[in-house]
């Protein structure tokens, strides 16, 4: 019974931050502090909703941030397979170095690099982009999870590639027809890790961004902060409407997940 106790604890804990961003998107303005804290408003209301859906710019936030988070976890899964595939199959010189250089890069402070980013895509033209923020995620996320996917190749024995070439197919496609499908859970992994690293990323939004055409919705959260004031309502109700495409994403791709959880767990 105490696990069930210490568990239902830490679920209790966990959950309790989003059952009060729900509670403070349904509660009406005129109730927020005059009822001081409870548990339930007396009285409840999808005016914030309708506000943030119908008069705000948050619908294009939502379309930009789903543009970018998608663009950004395709492209990263795509190297990162490829990438991952040579790591854990080949050798050549200079690997250890590179693995290295790959690890360095998930040293530095974000924000140290915000500037020289910013002077090197202003020529481009990148700055104010979503093909910008793409290339910046891209480029962040691919060292991790290139090292993600390594470690399911190196789970899976190098036999059954090699049975496959000796029976006349290539490399690639023995990597396509009959590797890859057996690295499904690892796929979804690294997709689900980036597109929520994506998601939810608001420094380079902020810094690279600034007109609200190209924003993010982490970047849109901040429009309901004014000089004087802060519209939690309203807040509230873009942020639980921002974790529907993330819910339904790891929806999909759970089966997959829990394979790649329980892969290893027993031998035979």
């Amino acid at each position: 019974m105490l696990h069930y106790g210490l568990l239902a604890f830490y679920v209790t804990f966990a959950l309790f931050p989003l059952y009060w961003l729900l509670k403070v998107s349904v509660t009406p303005n005129d109730l927020l502090y005059s009822e001081g804290i409870r548990l339930w408003p007396s009285r409840t209301s999808l005016n914030h909703y309708a506000f943030v859906l119908a008069h705000s710019d948050f619908p294009l936030f939502f379309k930009n941030s789903l543009i970018v988070s998608g663009g950004t976890a395709v492209a990263v899964t795509l190297v990162a397979a490829f990438s991952g595939y040579a790591m854990s199959r080949f050798s050549f010189r200079g690997k250890m170095w590179l693995v290295g250089l790959m690890l360095i890069t998930q040293m530095f402070p974000l924000v140290m690099l915000v500037a020289p980013i910013f002077k090197l895509f202003s020529p481009l033209g990148l700055t104010n982009s979503l093909t910008g923020l793409v290339i910046v995620y891209t480029a962040f996320n691919i060292p991790f999870a290139t090292f993600l996917m390594q470690s399911f190749f190196d789970g899976i024995p190098r036999d059954l590639e090699e049975a496959a070439m000796i029976d006349g197919a290539s490399r690639f496609r023995a990597f396509r027809q009959i590797i890859l499908p057996l690295t499904l859970p690892g796929v979804a992994a690294t997709l689900g890790f980036v597109f929520t690293a994506a998601w939810s990323e608001l420094l380079f939004a902020l810094m690279l961004v600034s007109k609200a055409e190209a924003s993010t919705f982490p970047v849109g959260l901040l429009s309901f902060v004014s000089k004087f004031s802060v519209d939690f309502g309203q807040m509230m109700a873009a942020g639980i409407l921002a974790l529907i495409p993330a819910c339904l994403f790891f929806l999909l791709i759970q089966r997959y997940l829990v394979q790649g959880l329980t892969a290893g767990a027993v031998k035979g």
